[in-house]
């Protein structure tokens, strides 16, 4: 629990003395958090199927055992408050620390999994393992021993992934299914369609939002923990090897409490350090909801492996060290995953201001995707990673033009 604590603490520290002021002094609307007085919002307690009903809105949960164990739960709206789902069903796969609730934090008119339902599809919502709603398996315990958090996006995107798109697809009766990733989502939908060529089979296409796959130009926390990678034992004595700021009641307190008492500097500047500054597209009221549902949790090793990434500037499975990668892959380097193998139609949707997905390497994932049919930069200078979730104008800025371009490429 402490190393949680202290996680938080020093990206709070960060915050507080990061350099916005030649960000301020550009923006004239900036808004002061101080000022708004926050109210109990009924979602902050709420889990994703109970948010869905709040609505009005069908809910299902159901559940995928992965092969190596992993019980994963997955969220349905099968259908729209008054629309039937005639377009089929289409996958929304999450990012890093999330879950699915980063689909329906917002309002229905401006929250993609709603307007998806409300579009005519039967829209499903995976959680990978490790996050508050999959922190199940079959023989470890999340809670003792460190076997439950020996998981990068490598196993996600090896399992969980395969697994869920699987069950949706027999449990529907459709073919091929469009998937949608943001952040996270992204890299393990790129590193499966390069590894498993079944998938270009079943995946009619595939809407990266915010796309992460190199990253050679990633800033932010992650790139402040990058030099110490390979230090075991620094990690091991700074915030263990296991679990990471996992989504349980310590947590939503400190979230909750430090949103009201210090929103400015505790969650706005929290935020923007970790994915880029974007003040006029922050919805401050809805801060406490997002804090209540993120972080989600992961595994210590899950954040490693995009530190790994950082370093390298390569597209690459978990490197183990020289012994560790023979025993895992018979070389001492740990192999790039070649996403010029992917054959599922691809577009990507980008940020100028995005410090997790730079545009300078979604410059290079673009130019050795050989399936890509859609580069989308989106048309605001100041548009971030979490933009893409929570931004107050994603609809007109991101989502309309996504559902535009969903039945080109992914057909009925």
């Amino acid at each position: 629990m402490f190393k949680d604590i202290l996680v938080v603490l020093l990206i709070c520290g960060v915050a507080a003395s990061y350099p916005y002021q030649e960000w301020n002094n550009k923006q004239q609307n900036d808004v002061e958090l101080e000022s708004i007085n926050f109210g109990v919002d009924p979602e902050e307690s709420m889990t994703v199927p109970e948010i869905i009903l709040y609505w009005k809105y069908p809910s299902e949960i159901h559940s995928v055992t992965t092969q190596d164990g992993y019980i994963l739960e997955m969220h349905r709206i099968p259908h729209g408050i008054n629309s039937k789902p005639t377009k089929g069903a289409i996958f929304l796969q999450h990012g890093l620390f999330s879950s699915s609730a980063d689909w329906v934090l917002n309002l229905p008119s401006e929250s993609l999994a709603f307007l998806l339902a409300d579009a005519g599809y039967d829209v499903w919502m995976g959680n990978i393992r490790g996050n508050r709603y999959s922190r199940a398996h079959l023989v470890y315990n999340p809670d003792f021993g460190h076997d439950f958090w020996k998981f990068s996006w490598d196993e996600m995107a090896k399992y969980d992934v395969p697994a869920m798109i699987d069950y949706v697809l027999e449990y529907t009766d459709n073919k091929k299914i469009p998937y949608i990733g943001f952040s996270m989502g992204t890299s393990m939908m790129f590193a499966l369609l390069s590894e498993s060529p079944e998938y270009n089979e079943k995946i009619s296409a595939f809407f990266a939002l915010a796309p992460v796959a190199f990253g050679g130009h990633m800033t932010g926390p992650v790139k402040l923990l990058a030099p110490f990678v390979g230090l075991d034992k620094f990690f091991a004595n700074l915030i263990g090897l296991d679990e990471l700021l996992p989504n349980n009641k310590l947590m939503q307190f400190l979230g909750d409490t430090l949103c009201r008492v210090a929103p400015k500097l505790a969650c706005e500047n929290f935020l923007f350090v970790a994915t880029g500054y974007d003040p006029q597209q922050m919805n401050a009221t809805r801060l406490p909801v997002y804090i209540a549902h993120t972080p989600a949790g992961t595994s210590v090793q899950n954040l490693v492996h995009y530190a790994q990434v950082i370093n390298s500037g390569r597209f690459m499975k978990y490197d183990y060290g020289l012994f560790g990668n023979l025993k895992k892959y018979g070389q001492l380097t740990a192999p790039d995953y070649d996403v010029s193998k992917i054959t599922t139609p691809v577009a990507l949707f980008w940020g100028d201001n995005d410090i997790f997905a730079d545009k300078r390497d979604v410059a290079t994932l673009a130019s050795r995707l050989r399936s890509l049919k859609s580069n989308y930069r989106v048309p605001y200078d100041l548009f971030t990673h979490l933009d893409f979730q929570w931004a107050v104008d994603a609809k007109t800025l991101v989502y309309d033009k996504l559902l535009e371009v969903i039945p080109t490429l992914a057909g009925k």
